[in-house]
C-alpha cells in the first residue's frame, strides 16, 4: 500500500507528522521538497499527500497541480504558516482536499489524514478517478441489455425508436448510437418536436426558402440538411403534429423532401433516431399518430429502463453526478452516507436519472459537509418513499388501479395482468441473458409455458426488426 506523503522543507514539521503517524500505525514517506515528491511519483502515487505551500523550488501549489493532473483521485492537504486568502483560494481551486493553517493541532491533523485515507480507499474501489467515467453508466441487467443493443447496432444504419419515461436518458442513448456508428464523424443533430409550434417546427426540420412566409428574409437550411451524412434525433416524436407526420413519412419512405416554399426536391442522407415517453401503439389506436409512420420508425426498438427498475445503479450514478458537479464548481467531490444511499434506494424517482442528477447538483451546492447525511436532503425528499422497497410496487399498483377506475376504463385486469406478466418474464430473461429454461425456473413455470407467453406478449419484438 502506498503511504501518506509528507512534504515540507521544515524538518521539525516532518518529525511531528512522522511521530504522530507512527503512533497511529499509518504508513508514511517524508520529502524535504516538492521536487523530491515529484520524482517519486514515477514509482506510484500516495494514498494521501500533505504538503507545505511555500518551499524552495516548486511550490506546494505547483505540486498539487502536477499530482492532480496525473492522479486526480489523490486527496491533497495543503498547509502553510501564511494563512492568507490567496493561498487558500489557490489551494482549493487547484483541487485541494483541505487547507491546514500552521500552527495546527496534531490530533486534528491526523484525524484529517484519516478521513482523507478513507476517501482515497473508497475512490479506489470505483477506479482511480470518476473524471473518466462514461456518460452512460449502469451495472443493472436492464442497462446491460441496452449496452448490448448499442453494440449490435454499431454497424447498422437502421432507424431506431427509443422508448422510456422522461428523464431516463433517451438522448444519451441516441448520442451513443451515433458515436458508435459509421456516421460518427458526421453531425449529430437533435430537435425536440414537442417544444415548438407546428409552423416553426416545419421550418426547423425542412428549412425554408427566402420569402416563403412573412419574416423569411433569407434561405434557411433545416435540421435534415444540417444532419447530412449523420444522425437526426427526433425527441418526443409522439407529440408531432399530424401534418408534419405526413412530411416525415415521405422522407423516411423515399429519402426526399422540399423546403417550406420550395420547389426543388432535396435528398436526405440521414439516419433517423426517434424517442418518446408515450405509448405510440395507444396513440395509433386513438388516431393521434399515423400507423404507417409508426411502422417506419419502429424498425428497431430500444427501451430505456426507469431508474426504479435499476436501483442498484443509484450509487454509481450519484457518485458520478457529485464528481461532475464538483468539477464544475472547482471543489472537492462530496459523498453520500450509507444512510442516504439506503434512503434513495427506496425512492421511486419519478423524474428518473435527470432528477437524481439535479439532486446531486443541489447537494453539492447546499450541503455543508463533505459527507452528506439525511438531514442534508431537501425537505420534500427526507420524508418521501420511506416504505420498504418490497411494498413500493404494491402502492404504485393501487394508485394505478384507482387512476384507471376514475378515468372510466374497463378491462383493467387483462391490461394490467399482461403488463405484470410481461415485466416478470422480461426481467427474468434479462437476468439469465435470454436463456428461457433458466428464466422459467426463476419464475416457477414450465419451458413450454414461458415460450408461449413470450410469443403471446410479444416480448421478443423489442430487439428484433419491427
Amino acid at each position: 500500500m502506498n503511504p501518506v506523503w509528507i512534504v515540507d522543507d521544515d524538518r521539525s514539521i516532518r518529525w511531528v507528522f512522522e511521530k504522530a503517524l507512527s503512533r497511529e500505525g499509518i504508513a508514511y514517506s517524508s520529502f524535504a521538497s516538492a521536487q523530491e515528491a515529484l520524482d517519486a511519483l514515477g514509482d506510484g502515487a500516495p494514498k494521501v499527500l500533505v504538503s507545505d505551500i511555500r518551499m524552495p523550488g516548486p511550490s506546494g501549489i505547483e505540486l498539487l497541480q502536477r499530482v492532480k493532473e496525473r492522479h486526480p483521485a489523490v486527496p491533497v492537504i495543503v498547509m502553510t504558516a501564511y494563512s492568507d486568502l490567496d493561498s487558500a483560494v489557490a489551494a482549493f481551486q487547484g483541487g485541494a482536499y483541505e487547507y491546514l493553517p500552521k500552527p495546527f493541532d496534531v490530533d486534528q491533523a491526523v484525524g484529517l489524514i484519516r478521513r482523507a485515507l478513507e476517501e482515497s480507499q473508497r475512490e479506489q474501489g470505483a477506479g482511480e478517478s470518476t473524471i473518466e467515467l462514461p456518460e452512460i453508466l449502469g451495472q443493472a441487467p436492464a442497462m446491460q441489455e441496452v449496452f448490448r443493443a448499442i453494440g449490435k447496432l454499431s454497424q447498422s444504419n437502421a432507424t431506431v425508436l427509443i422508448t422510456g419515461e422522461s428523464g431516463t436518458g433517451k438522448e444519451l442513448i441516441a448520442r451513443a448510437l451515433h458515436r458508435h456508428s459509421a456516421r460518427a464523424s458526421r453531425p449529430f443533430v437533435a430537435i425536440n418536436t414537442a417544444a415548438m409550434p407546428k409552423d416553426l417546427l416545419e421550418s426547423e426540420l425542412f428549412g425554408h426558402e427566402r420569402g416563403a412566409f412573412t419574416g423569411a428574409q433569407q434561405l434557411r437550411r433545416g435540421r435534415f440538411e444540417q444532419a447530412e451524412g449523420g444522425t437526426l434525433f427526433l425527441d418526443e416524436i409522439g407529440d408531432m403534429p399530424a401534418e408534419l407526420q405526413t412530411r416525415l413519412l415521405r422522407v423516411l419512405s423515399d429519402g426526399t423532401f422540399y423546403r417550406v416554399g420550395g420547389h426543388q426536391q432535396l435528398r436526405a442522407n440521414v439516419r433517423v433516431i426517434a424517442a418518446t415517453h408515450q405509448d405510440l401503439e395507444q396513440r395509433v389506436r386513438e388516431g393521434a399518430f399515423r400507423e404507417d409512420l409508426y411502422h417506419r420508425l419502429n424498425v428497431i426498438r430500444m427501451r430505456v429502463p426507469a431508474l426504479r427498475e435499476r436501483r442498484e445503479d443509484i450509487p454509481i450514478l450519484a457518485r458520478n453526478f457529485l464528481a461532475r458537479s464538483a468539477r464544475e464548481l472547482g471543489i472537492e467531490p462530496k459523498r453520500l452516507s450509507d444512510e442516504v444511499h439506503a434512503h434513495l434506494a427506496r425512492f421511486d424517482f419519478p423524474g428518473n436519472v435527470r432528477q437524481l442528477e439535479n439532486l446531486c447538483h443541489w447537494l453539492t451546492v447546499m450541503a455543508p459537509g463533505q459527507v452528506i447525511g439525511l438531514a442534508d436532503l431537501p425537505a420534500e425528499l427526507r420524508g418521501a418513499a420511506t416504505l420498504p422497497v418490497a411494498t413500493n410496487w404494491v402502492v404504485a399498483l393501487e394508485r394505478e388501479v384507482e387512476r384507471r377506475f376514475e378515468s372510466g376504463q374497463s378491462g383493467i385486469l387483462d391490461q394490467l395482468g399482461r403488463q405484470f406478466e410481461r415485466t416478470l418474464i422480461s426481467k427474468a430473461l434479462a437476468r439469465t441473458g435470454g436463456r428461457r429454461i433458466e428464466a422459467a425456473n426463476l419464475l416457477g413455470m414450465g419451458r413450454n409455458t414461458i415460450t408461449r407467453k413470450i410469443h403471446e406478449l410479444g416480448i421478443d419484438e423489442e430487439t428484433r426488426p419491427g
